[in-house]
């Protein structure tokens, strides 16, 4: 089942196109990449399906019934953010806000929710910690539920793993890939490991000078997708 189409899409901000041309699916289920040079748009790219600002041009259509607040969100953490002095729990809670209108306290159904997505994300342990005394990695699972808690069905992930330490990056995806195959949670996630791309990505979208949208494993054995695996290895090497 579609649950966002995007055509002949243009993008750009102040103005001044950035990106255009841009045509993809994500379907149910999906676990979709999108890499792509530094600048190419990528970011801009997902706060245009965020509805957080309006392509310059061409359309994005939600199916299945899927609403903008249906679309849990992790961006990129600032340093102020990072030091936010919270618990927990009362963070994780306040995915929730968005569905719950008018009404001032959580049910009993959404202390459950929490308290199962806090189970699967790893962090039950954490739950009464003050979240700035966290590690970077168990913040990024602290707002990986929260993002859960907005909605079971898409998660959109701005570079997850950017800054963490390998034990905490390998976690953070097997995580994410668990919430993809075992409760069908559609992923969109930018990334610049192009590995963990060619672990987990059911999909992959490059955008810049060249863009591509189709299968990772159309997408591995394409020029585009060769070139960025050999850039890789070497930068490793």
């Amino acid at each position: 089942m579609k649950l966002i189409t995007c055509e002949n899409l243009t993008l750009g901000y102040e103005g001044k196109a950035i990106l255009s041309g841009l045509n993809f699916t994500v379907n149910s289920g999906d676990y979709l990449c999108i890499v792509g040079e530094n600048g190419s748009g990528k970011s801009t790219l997902m706060k245009t399906l965020l509805h957080l600002q309006s392509p310059m041009a061409g359309t994005i259509t939600m199916g299945d019934g899927l609403k903008i607040n249906e679309i849990g969100y992790l961006p990129q953490q600032t340093a102020l953010q990072r030091d936010f002095p919270a618990s927990v729990e009362e963070i994780v809670m306040s995915g929730f806000l968005g569905r719950m209108g008018l009404r001032p306290f959580y049910t009993k159904a959404e202390k459950k929710e929490a308290r199962e997505l806090m189970e699967k994300t790893r962090i039950t342990d954490l739950a009464d910690r003050c979240y700035r005394e966290l590690s970077g990695g168990q913040q990024q699972r602290v707002l990986l539920t929260r993002a859960l808690c907005a909605t079971r069905k898409i998660l959109l992930l701005d570079e997850p793993v950017s800054g963490l330490d390998p034990v905490a990056t390998a976690d953070m995806y097997q995580i994410i890939s668990e919430l993809n195959k075992e409760d069908h949670v559609t992923i969109i996630m930018i990334s610049h490991d192009i590995g963990e791309v060619a672990n987990y990505a059911s999909h992959v979208l490059h955008i810049g000078h060249r863009l591509f949208f189709g299968t990772k494993e159309e997408y591995m054995n394409s020029k585009i997708g060769k070139h960025l695996v050999t850039a890789g290895e070497e930068a490793k090497a």
